[in-house]
């Protein structure tokens, strides 16, 4: 548990920021539209609000301090600095083609049309390098099967790519998607996928590890995030349920938490979406960053090494609006770049929030989020359950109310 310090002392005007939970309980619990919640609000490493409320599921107690959630695509930066940390110690280099470690992908194409129903895919051109860094940016012609916009998308449902954690080990994976044309030729554009997925699997052959293994030993150890893992065996009485939006209703419940698959053994750890973790675990981890890549003096990843991760790596530096292909990703697009694994502002005036140049963020699917603010100082991390994250503004009035509430600005 991070220390925990007055919000004034930190430079927050506390009533202001005591807006947070009647506004989540009015818009969004008690409407049934997010059946619970968790909110926490830092500055410099050091707490200066926490909010909880709601219960953990149907017919259950109210939501536990340390409820555990499917934290989905949050899994992604945990996934890049891992692969960073391997790019320290010269294992690997981002400009490397991927087929240094993935012989599987020598002969990738890219869509040039088939596909569907069975149909096979029409023979397409050879696809350019695909480099490390390509994954990093999801700029490697790879997909995701809920895009919903092709062919190829579709194959990656057939394949249930998405959901490989009970079906594929990690060598079944690669072989399968290798198989499957890319959307575009690596570098082209930009496109939310399942890089990070690939990403994990490049840092279990560099290191000889599982995935869930070299975290535990390389940044949830130092770090402290003891519950914080792919799956939650053992511990599915904490493991809040999860739900689906539907318009204009309750959310709908689509995995009861006492009765979870993910109770079970998984046979692939996902990087790009797997993990499941408390908010008081994430906080750690925001504070790691904020903390340019230490904490209470364990260092997982070296400062010049996470300004890198975090700078505007998009070609020319043009934003997502320019270059993104993507049906859904969870970044909003305007005065937004992307760096290697996380979406970083490089326009505030564009994003139409209250924002600082260099503030970098991701969420999941389930509708979690965080951001860290390096200017200000300032980390939130949101906890909820429900799909898609797409569903409700509420990261966007998490900001808004954060930042009304911010008295001291250091900008």
């Amino acid at each position: 548990m991070l220390d925990t310090t007055t919000a004034t002392a930190l430079g927050f005007d506390q009533d202001r920021l005591n807006r947070i939970e009647p506004f989540l309980r009015t818009a969004y619990l008690d409407s049934g539209r997010l059946p619970m919640m968790q909110v926490s609000v830092a500055r410099d490493g050091q707490i200066a609000y926490r909010a909880q409320m709601g219960v953990m599921g149907e017919g259950r107690e109210d939501l536990r301090d340390d409820a555990l959630f499917r934290i989905a695509s949050m899994t992604k930066p945990v996934t890049s600095i891992a692969f960073m940390q391997l790019v320290e110690q010269c294992k690997v280099a981002l400009e490397d083609p991927v087929t240094k470690v993935f012989p599987e992908f020598r002969n990738l194409s890219v869509y040039a049309g088939g596909g569907g129903s069975g149909a096979p895919f029409v023979p397409g051109a050879a696809a350019g390098p695909m480099r490390f860094v390509d994954l990093l940016t999801h700029m490697s012609g790879l997909t995701y099967g809920f895009q919903q916009r092709s062919n190829v998308d579709a194959a990656y449902r057939e394949s249930n790519f998405d959901f490989a954690r009970a079906q594929l080990d990690s060598d079944e994976y690669i072989a399968k998607l290798a198989k499957i044309p890319l959307e575009f030729s690596p570098g082209d554009r930009w496109n939310y996928s399942v890089s990070t997925d690939v990403l994990g699997v490049a840092v279990e052959r560099l290191s000889g590890m599982r995935l869930g293994d070299y975290f535990q030993q390389h940044i949830f150890g130092p770090l402290g995030m003891t519950d914080t893992r792919f799956g939650a065996e053992g511990q599915l009485e904490r493991l809040v349920d999860a739900y689906q939006y539907v318009p204009g209703q309750p959310a709908k419940l689509i995995d009861a938490g006492r009765t979870s698959r993910l109770g079970q053994a998984g046979k692939f750890d996902s990087g790009g979406g797997g993990l499941v973790g408390t908010i008081a675990d994430y906080e750690k981890f925001c504070a790691v960053l904020i903390g340019r890549g230490e904490l209470n003096g364990a260092r997982i990843i070296a400062p010049k090494t996470l300004d890198l991760m975090t700078a505007n790596h998009l070609p020319g530096g043009q934003d997502l609006t320019q270059l993104s292909q993507s049906l859904f990703s969870e970044s909003q697009n305007a005065g937004v770049g992307f760096g290697l694994g996380f979406a970083c502002v490089i326009d505030p005036a564009k994003t139409l929030m209250p924002s600082s140049k260099g503030e970098f963020y991701w969420g999941g699917a389930y509708s979690t989020a965080f951001f860290v603010d390096p200017v200000e100082g300032i980390s939130m991390v949101f906890m909820t359950q429900v799909y898609p994250s797409s569903a409700y503004p509420v990261r966007r009035q998490l900001k808004t109310l954060i930042y009304s509430a911010l008295s001291d600005s250091r900008a």
